[in-house]
């Protein structure tokens, strides 16, 4: 390769086609910006909030459940125990209903 005009190198289109993500990449970032987490679990917590208030009471049923447990409490712990089974079928249930309207959006 020699000197060319202050050394620019000319890529074929083959090159260039090779790197059409790229452009893609940028464009897309133009359209729908990078989000941070805590962006991000904002817009989900908005489009459907049962989904992490589910997860939440299913986690508080079992970390209390099991101190229960822990301090001998066993009816109290039994009682946690079958309140965080109802509470992750309601939280499935809503993440099942959150998908169905989100496909219903969509059509």
């Amino acid at each position: 390769m020699g000197m060319e005009d202050n050394n620019m190198v000319q890529l074929t289109d083959e090159e260039i086609a090779k790197f059409d993500w790229l452009s893609l990449h940028n464009d897309m970032d133009r359209i729908l910006p990078t989000e941070t987490f805590s962006q991000k679990f904002v817009r989900k917590f908005k489009e459907n909030p049962f989904v992490p208030i589910g997860c939440g009471a299913t986690a508080a049923a079992l970390c209390y459940g099991l101190w229960c447990f822990r301090t001998g409490q066993r009816k109290m712990s039994q009682y946690m125990m079958r309140t965080r089974i109802i509470a992750q079928g309601l939280t499935v249930f809503a993440l099942v209903g959150g998908i169905a309207m989100g496909a219903k959006k969509a059509i």
